[in-house]
């Protein structure tokens, strides 16, 4: 009945292989045969003292080789398939490296829509440093966020409001946050009393 053992690249593989060795010395019979040969060479190195029985065995056979053959080996490479373990690596690499590129496309997908703003930013009274109010709104910065021109337009009473383009990447940037979280909120309001969109154009 011929045995069979599958995996003898792998731990579990060579524990079924140390399992079957329990009391015997080689794989069939008292003597060695093509049958250990066969094993052997599918066990990729001797696995020390993790598996005893495999180890023992592994020495025996490499001693038996080492008899019939006591010629000077130079050394070869075989090409062929690669150990499954380091093809797994492999996958994983690749599917990883294809994940970051759709990353990349996505991303420079998100980027393509984009949309101009035109906002009025309005000052407490007339005595708020408008040169301040300005430096407090362009300090803000993110992620597909570009201020652009600005001036200051008269609202009355010598109250001046701050009037200001900004180019945003639509699906980075949201002008509510931009104005609830950024512009409305401590340290900027000290100088900003309120912000509203006067014009938006997707570009």
């Amino acid at each position: 009945m011929a045995i069979t053992f599958s995996d003898l690249h792998t731990e579990s593989g060579l524990k079924s292989l140390n399992d079957f060795l329990t009391g015997k010395s080689y794989i069939s019979g008292d003597k060695l045969t093509k049958d250990d040969i066969k094993v052997y060479a599918a066990v990729l190195k001797n696995p020390g003292d993790s598996f005893p029985n495999v180890s023992q065995w592994y020495n025996c056979v490499s001693s038996h080789l080492a008899a019939s053959f006591p010629g000077k080996a130079v050394g070869v490479s075989l090409g062929g398939k690669a150990d499954p373990a380091q093809s797994a690596e492999a996958k994983e690499d690749k599917k990883a490296a294809e994940e970051r590129e759709a990353a990349k496309k996505s991303a420079k997908k998100k980027e393509s829509g984009k949309s101009s703003v035109l906002m009025d930013v309005k000052p407490w009274d007339d005595e708020t440093d408008m040169k301040k109010l300005e430096e407090a709104v362009r300090s803000v910065e993110m992620p597909g966020l570009l201020w652009g021109a600005s001036k200051l337009v008269a609202v009355g009473y010598g109250i001046k409001k701050l009037q200001i383009m900004l180019t945003i990447v639509d699906d980075l940037v949201s002008v509510d946050t931009l104005i609830e979280e950024h512009l409305t909120v401590e340290p900027r309001n000290e100088y900003i009393q309120s912000c509203d969109i006067v014009a938006f154009n997707k570009i």
